[in-house]
């Protein structure tokens, strides 16, 4: 594993990479469930090329969904879950609910916000797209004020 930090509109984000060189996690500054520097691996600022040019390209607003090679680790269902976010278009929303009735377990809406929760690729995955049953911007790992910033970036 190898890391690299980069400025954005949002705050410095960790870009991860496996050996492989695809994306496991991207992580804003103070997330919940960031691992500690040793799981980050070595620094090195010449990684992830392709993940900077398109978060670059997203933060300009003339990017709206990434193609990275991604390799986030999480269990099935977690991955399950992930896959789904991906799938919400820009400047949309879906429930926790909504997406739970999805997999086929309409009950599930805790298990899919807990899964949520651990999403590693935060922004490329887009995570900050699920909001509450009532349109409460809830349970966003990197903050209600990215979440918020994130999704009013992404309607203009």
């Amino acid at each position: 594993m190898k890391h690299r930090v980069i400025d954005s509109p949002v705050g410095p984000l960790t870009l991860v990479v496996d050996d492989a060189g695809a994306l496991a996690a991207l992580y804003t500054a103070g997330q919940k469930h960031l691992p500690d520097a040793t799981g980050l691996g070595v620094r090195d600022d010449t990684i992830a090329a392709d993940a900077v040019a398109q978060l670059g390209e997203y933060f300009a607003g003339t990017r709206s969904a990434f193609e990275l090679d991604l390799a986030p680790q999480g269990t099935d269902f977690q991955r399950r879950v992930w896959a789904l976010l991906s799938g919400i278009p820009a400047g949309e929303t879906r429930t926790y609910g909504q997406l739970a009735a999805q997999l086929g377990t309409p009950t599930a809406s805790r298990a899919v916000g807990g899964a949520i929760g651990r999403n590693p690729l935060s922004i490329v995955v887009p995570c900050h797209r699920v909001i509450g049953a009532s349109g409460a911007l809830t349970g966003y790992a990197g903050g209600v004020e990215r979440k918020r910033w994130l999704l009013d970036h992404e309607r203009r």
